[in-house]
């Protein structure tokens, strides 16, 4: 359409707008046309006015949206009564330079003072202005009116920048600041697990204030921006081919685009001519409920679409109002204005007033008598009413804040001096205090109330772009964001009513590295976001319980990881048991010994009184076996799990059992050379110190002497139990520490030293006569036991853990039968199957024979 004439003259600009009479008048900003057109500047005549294109119905609504709150508070006897509000509504035309002239204009309106007689001169001021709905032009328009406190109650400026009250002192809003709307991206992203996700935003503070957000927002909640476009202003084709080139070229399956539909429509053209499909796009409040896009042709494309929606509403008797509007009613009616005729032509697509040539060229001529029930707008279903719910709002909050501004008890008000504000000298700060406090619930059951930012109450609605089998679109509400919700219950998602525009009818995997599962940690990629990154498997002895882990922990000290390292298991336990085959191998042999023990001790106590038992000195032979019955029996001691009295038994008591029997053995010896050296001439007396008490007292000595060493071991720095963790990272070996090694190198000498004086004694008598000389067989005992212990140092010192105890009982029962077999063996075959050498004359025979 041309451009028309302003409802109020201007001195140089003529503005589109709509006028009603009133005792206070309301100012509005709305954008009901989407380009402005410029003339061409010659300078050599006048210019001629600019003009505006593109007509919008829903601009257009929203504009008589507006004008139905001011006639139903008009019509309420309880909302400002016997007070006529009025407005004054301008057209933006989608351009800064517009808006902020017609906002200026709004705001030289206003008179010093003024009084409610149609008789008084002036015009009534303009108390505020609903709008404007673009954050560009908003934070303009607030930053030059806010130095006056003019306020200004957007309903479709999201900028989360106008939430700064030191910029914006007297900005409102009744719809929610981007933050929140960031804030409830982030819930949804999170909730479906996409952490990859591409932006697009548009080149005005509306799209760079979200997208600045979002970039902080997502990274805190762990997501990335796989690439971040901007949308030119120019719709330049090269620039739209590059910003799909990368989209498509993207791993990020979603794209999250914060824009109004005139920036996004060039680049959805390009998405279809590039036939970009495969994506889940995201789409912010600004284009989310636009029916531009809802076409057959962009819907294998943009069909699946989830949104943000701000709140819907539902506002009784509207929908008559808007069919009972007519392009013939006067200005001075209630809703009569040239901005209706526009929208009359628009609608049904003819003239009113005919340019010259227009029949001719086949154009309509409209009547005014058309019937608007017959078409359909673009913005026609009022069942989705929520940028209009947000002016309806904002205009029921300046009434709201105006009657509470005249219920105010002169001597109880809140300005200085307790005093009031008057209608006759009203002031816009006034005002804005009392809006500042608006608090009132709608028709439709919604609190509408200001935070301390001028921010309302965030509550939206979750969209789906639903394309169905016959081609249509439609557009269902799949989830609520309330902000005022418990902290974790802000999102409610019924995911199951979700259609995703895929073959899998399954929301789309949109990450750029699948999650770490449990038993990894995740490795970041050098130069690369955050959401980059290797998953690499937990060390030995660490877990990671969690995906996605940042690092992983160690276990416990006596816990080892699973083999899929994503828990801690108890270690294993190793030590010498009765339940292992060596355990039970060498314990069968400790017995066997006691019992072989025994039975001989059995034999020497049935044929004590023998020449062999009595030749070989039967009590020391007593004692001996006991002794060795001991040594078997104290290797049971090694074996089992070690205890505290077990570490300090066991050595104590093959210290002792050892040294009692090499005492007896060396005595043995002793006794056989101070036999034989009575033989001699002056020998007796060699013997008498070898009597039955002095040979029990010898062994009680050399073995009290042993006792003395293990007590002051187990008082100094006894043996105790220990879980050594050296040997295996998946095992525990439980062994027996010594405390002190010079402890058990005394035991281990002192052993070793009476068993070198056994061997060197017995050598020297080896060769005296005898028909039973038992001085050989001592030698070669001596022999076997010697090279036993001398084998056992390394051996015991190089086997780790449980074989360490095993070399040791080795080393006792190796060394136990190679005494009792060399030192009773022969006796007892003697005993047993040579009876007839059982005797003196047998023993002494030889003897006879040999001298």
């Amino acid at each position: 359409p041309a451009s028309t004439t302003p409802a109020t003259p201007l001195n140089h600009f003529s503005l589109n707008g709509m006028y009603q009479k009133g005792d206070v008048i309301l100012g509005g900003l709305f954008e009901v046309h989407y380009f402005t057109v410029f003339p061409e500047l010659s300078f050599t005549s006048e210019p001629q006015q600019l003009y505006c294109e593109g007509f919008t119905s829903c601009g257009f609504q929203q504009a008589q949206t507006m004008a139905f709150a001011v006639d139903e508070i008009n019509r309420n006897p309880d909302l400002l009564p016997n007070i006529k509000l009025g407005y004054q509504l301008y057209d933006n035309c989608l351009k800064l330079g517009v808006a902020l002239r017609a906002a200026m204009s709004l705001a030289s309106g206003t008179e010093e003072e003024f009084l409610l007689y149609e008789t008084c001169s002036g015009s009534p001021p303009v108390l505020g202005i609903v709008g404007d709905p673009g954050s560009t032009h908003s934070i303009a328009i607030s930053s030059v009116l806010g130095l006056f406190r003019v306020p200004m109650v957007s309903h479709y400026s999201t900028c989360s920048c106008l939430s700064n009250r030191g910029k914006y002192p007297s900005f409102f809003r009744t719809i929610p600041s981007d933050a929140f709307q960031v804030r409830a991206m982030i819930q949804i992203l999170r909730r479906l697990g996409w952490t990859w996700v591409g932006l697009v935003f548009s080149d005005d503070d509306y799209g760079v204030h979200a997208a600045r957000s979002f970039h902080s927002s997502l990274a805190e909640s762990g997501g990335c921006v796989a690439y971040s476009q901007v949308l030119p202003k120019d719709n330049r084709p090269t620039e739209l081919q590059r910003i799909v080139g990368e989209i498509k070229s993207s791993s990020a399956r979603v794209v999250v685009v914060f824009s109004n539909e005139a920036y996004l429509l060039p680049l959805v053209d390009e998405v279809v001519v590039q036939n970009v499909k495969g994506l889940q796009w995201i789409a912010s409040e600004a284009w989310s409920t636009s029916s531009v896009f809802h076409t057959p042709r962009l819907m294998p494309y943009l069909g699946g679409t989830l949104g943000i929606a701000i709140r819907r509403g539902e506002i009784p008797g509207l929908r008559d109002f808007l069919l009972s509007i007519r392009p013939d009613d006067q200005p001075d009616n209630n809703h009569g204005n040239n901005m209706v005729r526009q929208f009359w032509e628009a609608v049904f697509g003819c003239r009113l007033e005919p340019p010259a040539g227009w029949v001719e060229a086949g154009g309509d001529v409209c009547t005014g008598q058309e019937d608007l029930r017959d078409v359909e707008t673009n913005c026609g279903d009022l069942s989705e009413l929520r940028p209009e719910y947000n002016v309806y709002k904002a205009v029921y909050a300046l009434a709201h804040a105006l009657h509470d501004l005249l219920q105010c008890v002169p001597g109880r008000g809140p300005f200085s001096g307790n005093r009031c504000a008057s209608l006759q000298r009203l002031e816009h700060w006034q005002l804005v205090h009392y809006l500042e406090r608006v608090n009132f619930t709608t028709g439709f059951g919604d609190r509408v109330s200001f935070d301390d930012n001028g921010d309302a109450l965030a509550i939206y609605d979750i969209l789906n772009w639903v394309w169905l089998q016959d081609g249509s679109i439609e557009v269902e509400t799949v989830g609520v964001i309330d902000e005022s919700a418990p902290t974790g219950q802000e999102l409610t998602l019924d995911e199951d009513r979700i259609f995703w525009n895929f073959e899998s009818k399954k929301p789309p995997r949109s990450v750029c590295s699948e999650s770490c599962p449990p038993g990894t940690r995740v490795a970041r990629k050098k130069g690369e976001p955050v959401c980059c990154f290797n998953c690499i498997s937990c060390a030995e002895g660490e877990v990671s319980n969690t995906t996605d882990s940042a690092e992983c922990s160690r276990c416990p000290e006596d816990f080892w990881s699973s083999p899929e390292r994503d828990f801690c298991i108890p270690k294993g336990v190793e030590f010498l048991s009765y339940q292992e085959s060596l355990g039970l191998s060498l314990m069968t042999a400790s017995l066997l010994g006691a019992l072989i023990c025994a039975v001989v001790l059995g034999i020497f106590t049935r044929y004590r009184n023998t020449p062999v038992v009595k030749a070989n000195n039967s009590e020391l032979s007593f004692l001996l076996l006991l002794s060795l019955k001991l040594c078997f029996l104290c290797s049971l001691l090694f074996i089992g799990r070690p205890r505290l009295w077990t570490c300090q038994l066991r050595h104590a008591a093959f210290g002792i059992s050892f040294v009692l029997c090499v005492s007896c053995i060396l005595v043995k010896t002793m006794v056989v050379l101070a036999v034989f050296r009575t033989s001699k001439p002056g020998g007796n007396a060699s013997l008498k110190w070898f009597g039955a008490g002095q040979q029990r007292g010898t062994v009680l000595v050399l073995t009290s002497f042993q006792a003395a060493i293990c007590t002051a071991w187990l008082v100094s720095a006894s043996p105790t139990p220990h879980k050594n963790m050296r040997y295996h990272n998946d095992k525990i070996v439980y062994e027996c520490v010594v405390g002190s090694v010079a402890g058990f190198g005394a035991l281990l000498g002192y052993i070793g030293l009476l068993a070198f004086l056994s061997f060197l004694l017995a050598f020297l008598a080896r060769n005296l006569p005898d028909n039973f000389n038992e001085a050989k067989f001592i030698t070669f005992s001596m022999l076997i036991f010697c090279a036993v212990w001398i084998s056992f140092v390394p051996a015991y010192i190089s086997s780790p853990g449980m074989y360490a105890d095993a070399v040791e009982i080795f080393a006792i029962l190796a060394s136990s039968f190679g005494l009792l077999v060399a030192l009773f063996g022969p006796k007892c075959y003697i005993i047993l199957l040579r009876p007839e050498r059982n005797t003196k004359k047998a023993l002494m025979g030889r003897a006879t024979t040999k001298t």
